[in-house]
C-alpha cells in the first residue's frame, strides 16, 4: 500500500535538537511506519491522502493540553487529539486529516533515563502509540491493550527499536546475594 502522507513536524521545544539531533526525520519516519502499519491492521482501504501533525513540546504545553483537554492537571508524555473518527465520511479527492500527537520532552527524556532505554527509540516508540491512537487503537482493556502493543512491537522491531514493554530491570547489572 502506497499513500500520500503528509507529516507536519513542529519542534516547540527547543531541547529536542539539542540532545536529540535529526528528531524531526525520526518522528516522521516513525509517524510513518505507524500509519501504514495501524491502516493495515485496521482494514481501512484509505486512497485519499493523509495529513497529521507531530508536535515535539515541553513538559509546561504537555501539562496545559493534558489540563485542558483530560482534566489532568500534570505533564506526560504523549497526547492524541483525533480529528478523524471511524464514521467521518470523507469528499472524494480531499485529505483525511487525522488529528495531532504531541510528546512530552522532560517527561521523555527522565523516562528514557529510567528506564535506560536510548531516547530516540522511547521517542520513536512514543510516536506509533500516539499516531495509533488517532486510527482509534486503544489500551482501556486488557484485549485492546494486547493488540496495541502487539502492533507497537512490531511496528518498532522493523524499525530496529527493542521491546519496549519489555523487563527493563534484566538489563541492569546483576545483585549479588546475600547468604
Amino acid at each position: 500500500m502506497r499513500l500520500a502522507l503528509t507529516i507536519d513536524v513542529s519542534v516547540a521545544c527547543p531541547g529536542w535538537k539539542e540532545v536529540c539531533p535529526g528528531v524531526e526525520g525520526l518522528v516522521r519516519h516513525a509517524g510513518e511506519r505507524a500509519l501504514q502499519w495501524g491502516i493495515i491492521a485496521s482494514g481501512l482501504e484509505w486512497r485519499e491522502p493523509v495529513e497529521l501533525g507531530i508536535t515535539l513540546a515541553d513538559a509546561l504545553e504537555e501539562q496545559r493540553l493534558n489540563r485542558d483537554y483530560r482534566g489532568e492537571d500534570k505533564p506526560t508524555n504523549v497526547l492524541a487529539f483525533p480529528a478523524w473518527k471511524t464514521e467521518t465520511s470523507v469528499p472524494l479527492g480531499a485529505p483525511i486529516l487525522l488529528g495531532d500527537v504531541v510528546l512530552g520532552f522532560e517527561v521523555l527524556l527522565r523516562e528514557a533515563a529510567e528506564h535506560r532505554k536510548p531516547l530516540a527509540d522511547h521517542l520513536m516508540h512514543l510516536t506509533v502509540h500516539g499516531v495509533l491512537h488517532l486510527l482509534g487503537f486503544d489500551h482501556a482493556t486488557p484485549i485492546e491493550a494486547e493488540a496495541m502493543e502487539s502492533l507497537e512491537k512490531a511496528i518498532l522491531a522493523e524499525m530496529g527499536v527493542l521491546d519496549p514493554y519489555r523487563d527493563t530491570m534484566s538489563l541492569s547489572e546483576p545483585v549479588a546475594v546475600q547468604k
